[in-house]
């Protein structure tokens, strides 16, 4: 948390995060709890440092930047890659080019990252959402990213079974 509030993240921001790690921690220990090999600590400290980015812009780019920020905090590469790739459940090759953004994978490739990145899209300020809600503003907006939410939420639901975690 004192990372979030040196690098200058509003109180709202902070509550997103608290709540984004809650949730996150909750989908990690049902993985766990399915036989899954999942770092519980790793998932709630990058969760609760995903939108560092936005002590700066609330843009996209608050992935990038994050994670620069990070760095700068000396944090582990793990919690940097979660940082960098929570955004529209991953951002392509291709669109992270149009972004302008540095050469890199920016689509969640672990368990822990795949957690944060989706518990981040059942969370609308500090308030648990259900799946629809977001996939229904990321289709109008942008199309290929709720088709990659999509993915994401049909491979979380395989993995944590019926829990009761997911809003």
């Amino acid at each position: 948390m004192q990372f979030l509030r040196k690098s200058g993240c509003k109180e709202n921001v902070v509550r997103h995060c608290e709540a984004v790690a809650q949730l996150a921690t909750e989908i990690a220990e049902a993985c766990h709890e399915n036989g899954l090999d999942v770092d519980l600590e790793l998932v709630q400290a990058g969760a609760l440092l995903h939108d560092i980015g936005r002590s700066k812009t609330h843009s996209v780019h608050h992935a990038v930047i994050g994670a620069e920020i990070a760095k700068t905090f000396g944090l582990p590469e793990p919690i940097v890659s979660i940082i960098e790739r929570h955004v529209g459940g991953g951002i392509t090759a291709r669109e992270a080019r149009k972004l302008g953004w540095p050469r890199g994978v920016y689509t969640p490739q672990t368990l822990e990252e795949k957690i944060v990145s989706y518990a981040d899209k059942l969370i609308e300020g500090s308030r648990r959402v259900p799946i629809e809600k977001t996939l229904d503003i990321f289709s109008q907006e942008f199309p290929s990213a709720a088709e990659r939410i999509q993915k994401l939420h049909e491979e979380m639901l395989t993995l944590v079974g019926d829990c009761d975690c997911l809003p």
